[in-house]
């Protein structure tokens, strides 16, 4: 196993600086991780940081709380793309799911689906707000939307992964998606276990720490 390659290393931070996405981006090479994931603004950057590698790009739409309107996470995804990124990691409207409309969550996932196209979607449960229940009911909806991977976390919730949720979003995805666990994985046990609960990529701030088996404080994502 190749535990770099399944790494999103993350830096999502609201203080986060250009020096801050350039370390990012310079681990990154350095530990060969899958991607680096940043805030919308420093696309291009981390995009420019990374030439010449295969080390992907991907960005956040409607984050962290997933409660904008259709159209601006629309544009938001549009944004992105045109400014480099590979993949798009967007939060589904909460809200919405917990109320019942889950036609209005399923038709917004599809409607970002179509603007990213043959790249690749995931789509962010936030599962720390969600019922066990409408943690499968998500799931279902992320795969009828046809998004290739579920997500966990945001990582600024009230809480961040857990392997029985991975385990339930594998059990109704199975083949149809990939699961990304993000939130509170700073050490290489706890990466390990998620990859074998079902999780294909891991968003973490301490990919660094996780490859050199490193235990890390408490705060990062």
């Amino acid at each position: 196993m190749k535990l770099n390659k399944y790494i999103d290393h993350t830096l999502l931070k609201a203080n986060a600086t250009k020096n801050d996405i350039l370390k990012l981006c310079n681990e990154a090479k350095q530990y060969e991780f899958f991607a680096v994931c940043v805030n919308g603004s420093y696309v291009p950057f981390a995009k420019q940081c990374l030439e010449g590698t295969n080390i992907k790009v991907a960005s956040v739409v409607g984050f962290p709380l997933g409660a904008m309107d259709t159209e601006s996470k629309k544009q938001e995804t549009i944004n992105c793309l045109q400014n480099g990124a590979d993949e798009i990691d967007m939060v589904i409207n909460i809200g919405h799911l917990k109320s019942g409309c889950y036609e209005s969550v399923m038709d917004e996932i599809t409607d970002i689906k179509k603007i990213v196209g043959d790249k690749i979607l995931k789509v962010i449960l936030e599962t720390c707000f969600l019922t066990k229940e409408e943690i499968i009911i998500a799931s279902q909806i992320a795969i009828n939307s046809r998004a290739d991977f579920v997500k966990t976390s945001t990582g600024f919730g009230t809480a961040g992964a857990t392997i029985d949720d991975v385990e339930l979003m594998k059990e109704v995805v199975c083949d149809l998606a990939m699961i990304k666990a993000s939130g509170g994985i700073r050490d290489y046990e706890t990466a390990i276990k998620f990859i074998n609960a079902g999780a294909s990529r891991l968003g973490t701030s301490s990919g660094v720490s996780i490859i050199n088996n490193v235990t890390v404080n408490k705060g990062s994502y």
